[in-house]
């Protein structure tokens, strides 16, 4: 179920309907009815219900809670601990706002997935039976699926916006791909790609953006499997602009540099850090002239373990006007990075040798590899003759320029001046590596077996959903030091075990809730259950 809303185009008043979604069997695709439920205020933009929906909701509620019809005891102490982060995070409100009743169903789904660690959903029943959670209910399989093929891109939309509204103030948001492998032949978006995971399948990628210090997730949009990263900045900035943020900051890695993505953030006056390769001209330049007094005193920093230098230059900014396709050619304000590392250039070094023996058994042993050949005439003098054979001489002056480099990477900005605030921030975008992997495995979603795109874009939501709960979970346990004890999964089996007891004509009564598991309550920033 979710909210629609409609503007008339004679009076101009906006309505509001509920729109609850099904499967047509017949026609075998989701569907859906709209009843009106009221319309919005001009002025403040809230839903003035009408009578019909208001006495239809009191006759929902009744007289307070209802009261509980059979006996039962249930765990309950790691539902509660999510009906708590639903709650402070505006989750739960947010999801009812966009999805109606149909809400509870979505977190009750991710919970299960969070819970149950990557079991598949014809567990529910079992899950279910044993768990108090908010829909209360059996989700058979095939009603689960129902589910997922009824979650609407406006309501997924509208849930991202209210989310971001809550979170999302002066911070950098980090932003990555990752690919996610399918079984299925007839989803449009599958293709054969760079697969991150390795695995031989078709795939999809996801594209994802975090909060840099809420580390909490924003939004995620589903890709093609055959999009490069540097291919979907430009869908990045459209999906940014219709979101209610006022000041967007993104953190990027290497992956997405190119001359034209640069010059669309400036464009769209967003801050940047940005991660690039040495290689590039410019940077290069850069690199070569600080090389002489990088490994010094003045540029170590022992809290990093890292040489740093910044340097302000310019970037060639160019954009084509849309009118008159004049080009404009400026000069903008950029900042550069360069940092050094002992440890890395060692083991970029160890690498390249290598590497060196590789090819130069390759060639003695005439075993040429064609995708190699560039690299044999640079780093190495072939000379072969009837008697000797082949001869093989290092190339010293080609090795030393390739190893002169080893240990050094760069980040560049538009707005961050100190090298050491830019690592800072750079680092923290390990976050968003520790949620994909939380995606793939915790909430199983490496693989995907669904059949429909309805089905997937939905599950696909559930599992954003549950990534919520995960992420605030993780913060709070490294903030309060949790980790020095526990596991997240530790965490869960801790606070799992505690029951609730439910009697005919009584109200539900929880079990005994030990001083361990009241510590963890309050290091995850909810009330003690009781």
């Amino acid at each position: 179920m979710s909210i629609v809303r409609m503007k008339h185009k004679k009076s101009g008043v906006t309505y509001v309907y509920e729109s609850t979604s099904y499967w047509d069997k017949e026609k075998g695709q989701a569907r859906n009815t709209r009843v009106c439920i009221g319309k919005l205020d001009p002025d403040n933009g809230e839903i003035l219900y009408n009578k019909r929906y208001k006495e239809q909701q009191s006759a929902k509620k009744g007289v307070g809670r209802p009261l509980s019809l059979e006996y039962k005891r249930q765990f309950y102490g790691a539902t509660y601990l999510f009906d708590q982060i639903a709650k402070n995070l505006g989750v739960a409100n947010d999801l009812h706002a966009c999805f109606g009743e149909q809400y509870k169903q979505l977190l009750s789904t991710a919970y299960y997935l969070i819970l149950e660690d990557s079991a598949p959903l014809s567990r529910f029943k079992r899950w279910s039976a044993s768990h108090q959670h908010p829909y209360g209910e059996d989700i058979p399989s095939q009603r689960s699926s129902e589910l997922f093929a009824s979650v609407a891109e406006d309501a997924k939309q509208r849930f991202f916006n209210l989310q971001s509204r809550r979170r999302v103030e002066e911070e950098y948001l980090a932003y990555d791909t990752t690919s996610i492998s399918s079984y299925s032949e007839s989803l449009k978006q599958v293709k054969y790609g760079v697969n991150k995971d390795h695995d031989p399948l078709a795939q999809i990628n996801l594209a994802l953006l975090l909060g840099q210090k809420s580390r909490l997730p924003v939004c995620y949009r589903k890709l093609p499997g055959n999009m490069s990263d540097v291919s979907t900045v430009k869908k990045l900035l459209s999906d940014l602009e219709g979101m209610p943020i006022k000041k967007v900051k993104l953190v990027l890695d290497r992956g997405f540099y190119s001359q034209k993505n640069v010059n669309d953030l400036y464009m769209h006056h967003y801050k940047f850090l940005m991660a690039s390769k040495i290689s590039l001209k410019w940077i290069k330049s850069h690199i070569e002239e600080i090389q002489p007094h990088m490994v010094t005193r003045k540029n170590y920093s022992a809290d990093h373990g890292l040489y740093m230098h910044s340097v302000t230059t310019g970037w060639d900014y160019n954009y084509t006007k849309p009118r008159t396709q004049e080009v404009i050619n400026e000069k903008r304000r950029i900042y550069l990075h360069i940092y050094y590392n002992d440890q890395r250039a060692t083991d970029e070094k160890i690498r390249f040798n290598l590497y060196l023996d590789r090819l130069e058994e390759e060639l003695l042993n005439n075993k040429r590899d064609t995708r190699h050949e560039k690299a044999y005439q640079r780093y190495f003098i072939i000379t072969e003759t009837p008697k000797r054979g082949i001869r093989v001489t290092p190339s010293e002056e080609a090795i030393q320029d390739k190893e002169k480099d080893f240990g050094y990477f760069v980040l560049i900005s538009n707005s961050i001046k100190e090298a050491k605030e830019a690592i800072e921030v750079y680092r923290s975008k390990d976050v968003i590596e520790k949620a994909y992997n939380d995606l793939k495995h915790r909430l199983n979603m490496r693989r995907t077996s669904v059949s429909s795109e309805e089905a997937l874009e939905g599950k696909l939501f559930v599992q954003f959903v549950g990534l919520i709960f995960i992420s605030y979970i993780k913060q709070k346990m490294e903030q309060n030091k949790l980790l020095k004890k526990y596991t997240l999964q530790g965490v869960l089996d801790e606070i799992d075990i505690i029951e609730c007891f439910t009697q005919p004509g009584k109200a539900t009564q929880v079990g005994e809730v030990t001083k361990k598991q009241k510590e963890i309550y309050e290091a995850l920033g909810v009330e003690v259950i009781s």
